[in-house]
């Protein structure tokens, strides 16, 4: 029987944790599975930590708490719960009760079956029409971009095997596209519809800065699928290319000043002179792209307590 890794990141969610930890234990203590549950709060300034540590009180072992001493972001929450997760399947849910832990289950009979990442599907969702809109436009073009087609990339509810999990890199707004990365790193990914419910307090984290972001993540991610390891085959093949029209125009304008003994200042010549000033930059970004790739650590968060 695997272990199973329940991550939550949570933000400003007292009142839905009481009911959460409940559901989650009754359906594995059910199914009769090892698990632990992983909160992360991602700088609450409600009483979630308060309500967080009643929780580890009751329920022991069972229960890890993760603090950030501030605001980081959903994908940061998700790195360190994945990080110090110890079961051999992770599944990971929202905390304000919209995921259904029920469906764990079904999650781990489909991981078992040989698939690496099992993405939820809220096939029928009770989010207004504001979210749910934009969210099927997205999705679609998502698809198209990613080459993996599913329904809703940005369900948080999702199951891994661990190997797969931990191998994703996620920073910044990376969280909505962890099925794409793990079918681009070879992984094997599918969808099951999962049970969606009304938030019943608080209000939705969503707002259209999100969609921005994400889109600007995801073109991130389009460039380094297939420049990571050699970022100067982007920059040097656009900086070659400025630096040829730039020579190509000022070599014009040269033979043309040998052969008539003038030389005329024209807009033409300014900007092939801008031409060439670009391409070396181009060139100066790949080789400094070469240089810091993969230098740089992606998962510096603050932890201002936890709870093991």
């Amino acid at each position: 029987m695997p272990k199973i890794s329940i991550v939550v990141p949570l933000f400003n969610e007292e009142e839905s944790l009481p009911l959460l930890i409940k559901a989650i234990t009754d359906v594995m203590q059910r199914e009769n599975y090892s698990f632990e549950v992983i909160f992360i709060d991602d700088g609450s300034t409600d009483s979630s930590f308060s309500v967080l540590k009643e929780i580890r009180s009751t329920h022991g072992n069972h229960v890890k708490i993760y603090r950030f001493s501030r605001n980081y972001g959903k994908s940061a929450a998700l790195s360190i719960g994945i990080k110090h997760a110890a079961g051999d399947i992770i599944v990971t849910m929202d905390a304000d009760l919209q995921d259904d832990p029920e469906a764990i289950p079904e999650m781990i009979q489909i991981i078992d079956k040989g698939w690496d990442v099992v993405s939820g599907w809220k096939k029928k969702r009770y989010d207004p029409l504001s979210k749910t809109l934009p969210s099927k436009v997205w999705n679609t073009g998502i698809s198209m971009l990613c080459g993996l087609k599913l329904h809703d990339f940005n369900c948080g509810f999702k199951a891994y095997r661990k190997e797969t999990a931990k191998s994703l890199e996620i920073y910044g707004d990376r969280h909505r596209y962890l099925p794409a990365l793990a079918h681009w790193n070879g992984y094997r990914v599918t969808e099951m519809v999962v049970p969606h419910h009304a938030r019943k307090f608080g209000k939705s984290k969503y707002g259209v800065w999100r969609m921005v972001n994400g889109f600007l993540d995801m073109l991130t991610l389009l460039f380094l699928k297939r420049y990571l390891k050699s970022p100067l085959h982007f920059f040097g093949v656009l900086g070659f290319l400025m630096i040829f029209i730039g020579t190509s125009i000022l070599g014009y304008f040269g033979v043309e000043w040998i052969i008539t003994q003038q030389m005329h200042i024209r807009p033409l010549t300014i900007l092939s002179i801008g031409a060439l000033i670009v391409g070396i930059q181009f060139l100066s970004f790949g080789f400094l792209a070469e240089m810091l790739t993969n230098m740089s650590p992606r998962d510096s968060y603050t932890i201002r307590e936890s709870i093991e």
